[in-house]
């Protein structure tokens, strides 16, 4: 486990932004009190002003890209505030000594609440409804010859961290089956009993899993393994008639054999709120199918995600002036 010793009076900077909108008198004291006595807290807006302080900086808690990092020469420690980290996943900063932590694990609750509000759009046709306005009357016996219940339905999960375990629970709390693939299998002793899962399998099984579930949930970060991994054979592993919905990284999905799958029928929908090459163009065809539902990208806001995060910083602070190993750390090399 990584760790980072706060021994001296340290340079933090925060910065807020999309995942971080607004950092508070409250916010700023309990990190003050977390971080070694005599350390200079600056809150900043954004990555231009970020970038006017950015050589002080001994501790971020924010996002840093290429051209930032190339100007912290004292960064010895950032905090991310984006769950997705592949932003970070530049050469320079992934064989640096500089240890990134973040929001891993702490994510789920509110990724899988929107994955499963697009999955209910769709089979229970409200997304027809609601774009078809009054009209919608005219179309009430077809609306409710494509509805479908969920319960006794198996739902598959790419990926079995935060995202995963929170999606399974909602599965099971619907009267789904639910089975889960990951790079790191477990045995049963070791899955939370509430996720319905009984074994998660290796990623070998991923065929496995396509054929049987009746929706797949892809809950995976963006890593060099899964960029682009839901290509024209992939999407034709799937059960015909399924639904696919990813609320993590739109660049798992390729565009084309997507919308090919779904206007075939083999698909037989997709809850989106990722989307790959967003944002999409007007014209793209997603927004022209039936069966799909997609939202821009809103499914990581939450009012609990920036105190939640923040909460773990403030933790991770403590830790370091004790050597102690950091919470929710990530391996640069894997990209999660």
């Amino acid at each position: 486990m990584a760790t980072v010793s706060l021994s001296q009076p340290t340079d933090i900077l925060i910065m807020e932004g999309l995942t971080l909108p607004a950092v508070d008198d409250t916010m700023v004291a309990d990190i003050g009190l977390a971080a070694p006595d005599g350390s200079t807290i600056r809150v900043v807006r954004g990555v231009k002003e970020a970038a006017e302080v950015i050589g002080e900086a001994e501790v971020i808690l924010g996002i840093v890209n290429d051209r930032l990092f190339a100007d912290a020469e004292r960064l010895r420690w950032v905090h991310a505030t984006a769950s997705g980290v592949d932003m970070f996943m530049f050469d320079r900063f992934i064989e640096s000594d500089v240890v990134l932590t973040g929001e891993k694990g702490l994510v789920g609750g509110h990724l899988a609440d929107t994955g499963f509000g697009l999955l209910l759009a769709l089979t229970r046709q409200i997304h027809t409804a609601i774009r078809l306005g009054p009209e919608a009357w005219a179309d009430r016996v077809d609306m409710r010859a494509r509805e479908i219940e969920l319960e006794g339905l198996t739902m598959g999960i790419l990926g079995f961290g935060g995202t995963g375990r929170a999606m399974a629970k909602r599965a099971v709390a619907f009267g789904m089956r639910t089975i889960a693939v990951d790079q790191y299998p477990m045995p049963a002793e070791q899955i939370p009993g509430d996720t319905g899962v009984d074994e998660v399998w290796p990623l070998d099984r991923l065929a496995d899993l396509l054929a049987t579930a009746d929706v797949v949930a892809v809950c995976c970060p963006l890593t060099p393994e899964t960029d682009g991994m839901f290509d024209e054979a992939t999407l034709a592993t799937m059960k015909p008639g399924s639904y696919l919905v990813n609320v993590t990284r739109g660049e798992i999905l390729v565009d084309e054999p997507l919308v090919a799958a779904l206007e075939s029928g083999h698909l037989a929908g997709a809850a989106l709120d990722v989307a790959p090459g967003e944002p999409l163009p007007p014209d793209h065809r997603l927004f022209q199918l039936d069966n799909v539902a997609m939202t821009p990208h809103t499914a990581g806001a939450s009012q609990l995600r920036a105190p939640r995060n923040v909460a773990r910083f403030v933790r991770n602070l403590s830790l370091a002036q004790r050597g102690e190993p950091l919470e929710g750390v990530v391996d640069k090399q894997l990209g999660y």
